[in-house]
């Protein structure tokens, strides 16, 4: 069955003791809707409805799915009942908080908190060619804090991108929608055909899904720090397996940002899973390494270099 555009639950339906108030985003797995809870609190309610599996017209509520796809959509639901149930129980300020989740209307509901601010993606596109070498040090080691929570629990995000990395009015980060999480580390059970971001992905996400691990959510963490610099996601990873054609960030902005940062984000776009930084941590650590005092007249800005090691050591300590 061809790709289908499922059509939202109407404004104003009430769905269990949430009211839904409009749709803010649709995907090929969920719909994203914004909704009030019974104090009136604004909240985010993810629908799963894949669209390769279901199909949703006008004026229903609950989806129709062919005889020969009721497999896959109940165990892409069990997963994502499941995954509601394990973001539950993470309570950390770099991680959307998950606040219930439900079956109704043949399908499962995950509720989140709102959050105020705005998108990296929505940064990177006001700011393309001078986002600072210091709010990217500072944004992923405190975003990594929370991607490492999420390995700490046998999960992996596995859709780490700019446009699933919120900045809270205060500028603290948090990382949203693991729809792409429908697996838990160590478990061989079938999945759905997985959803791509091209650009951001592993190559093992594409060929070799029995070598995902953290290494995996770290390619894509290097791809975003890549996205910073250049304003747009590098070359996929799949293409790049057939021809490397990707400018070594150490290359290209030699002149703007430190070779230590630079040198960093290449490590982490390794097409090889056992070359990049096994862990959460030895990113952070990376991130959070002293580097040079630049020279008078150097591109590299001067006035944070020399302290930064230690205030991102500090933001790798807090939980």
């Amino acid at each position: 069955m061809p790709a289908q555009a499922n059509c939202p639950l109407p404004s104003g339906f009430q769905l269990e003791q949430y009211r839904i108030e409009q749709q803010l985003s649709l995907g090929g797995f969920s719909i994203v809707y914004l909704a009030t809870d019974p104090d009136e609190i604004p909240v985010v309610i993810k629908e799963y409805l894949p669209n390769s599996l279901a199909l949703r017209k006008e004026g229903e509520i609950e989806p129709r799915v062919p005889d020969d796809h009721q497999a896959a959509f109940r165990y892409g639901m069990k997963c994502f009942f499941e995954e509601g149930r394990a973001l539950a129980s993470l309570n950390h300020p770099n991680l959307v908080r998950v606040l219930n989740f439900f079956r109704a209307n043949g399908t499962v509901y995950m509720v989140m908190a709102f959050e105020r601010g705005r998108t990296l993606q929505d940064f990177i596109n006001k700011n393309k060619g001078d986002i600072r070498e210091k709010f990217i040090r500072g944004v992923f080691t405190r975003l990594l804090n929370g991607l490492r929570e999420v390995h700490a629990n046998k999960l992996l995000h596995l859709d780490i991108k700019p446009s699933n990395i919120y900045l809270r009015n205060d500028g603290t980060p948090v990382l949203l929608d693991f729809g792409a999480a429908r697996q838990t580390l160590f478990n061989d059970a079938p999945m759905l055909k997985p959803m791509y971001t091209p650009g951001y992905c592993a190559p093992e996400q594409f060929r070799d899904r029995e070598h995902l691990g953290p290494w995996s959510d770290i390619y894509s963490v290097g791809a975003s720090m890549y996205a910073c610099l250049s304003g747009a996601p590098p070359q996929r990873s799949d293409e790049r397996i057939k021809k490397d054609q990707l400018d070594a960030a150490r290359k290209r902005w030699s002149q703007q940002y430190s070779a230590q940062l630079l040198d960093t984000i290449d490590w982490c776009l390794k097409l090889d899973p056992l070359e990049r930084p096994q862990s959460v941590y030895a990113l952070q650590k990376a991130l959070a390494r002293r580097v040079r005092q630049p020279s008078p007249g150097d591109p590299v800005e001067a006035n944070w270099i020399g302290s930064i090691g230690l205030k991102l050591r500090s933001l790798i300590s807090r939980s």
